[in-house]
């Protein structure tokens, strides 16, 4: 029992710690972080991503695939459009996570505590 306590991922000593600080090197990116806000409630090409984000299109392809690569984002292919969706809930909770925290660098209470429950950015 106590084998498998050493294990945890969540433990200072984990094999996961470097892998995790490279995860919060993907997210050091606004156009990344604004991306995977775009991408929270459901699946956009490249073209809406690059009009919601304020990019080219070339420039939000870039970032797409070294999200793809890191696998924050997965793609569907009709014809010729690919369509960007998150691979899972893990890069949204952590973008809103990192925004509330923001939200406690302005003066005042952060929004977040007005209600007496969390909101979702």
């Amino acid at each position: 029992m106590d084998a498998d306590m050493k294990v945890c991922g969540r433990d200072p000593d984990s094999r996961f710690v470097d892998l995790a600080a490279e995860v919060f090197a993907m997210l050091a990116d606004a156009t990344r972080v604004r991306i995977i806000l775009a991408l929270r409630d459901g699946e956009l090409s490249v073209n809406h991503l690059a009009d919601i984000v304020d990019k080219t299109p070339a420039a939000v392809s870039q970032h797409l695939a070294k999200m793809r690569l890191a696998r924050f984002v997965a793609t569907r292919q009709d014809g010729t459009r690919v369509f960007y969706r998150l691979e899972d809930d893990h890069a949204r909770h952590l973008v809103t996570e990192a925004i509330l925290q923001a939200e406690h660098s302005l003066d005042g209470t952060p929004r977040h505590h007005h209600s007496g429950s969390r909101t979702t950015p």
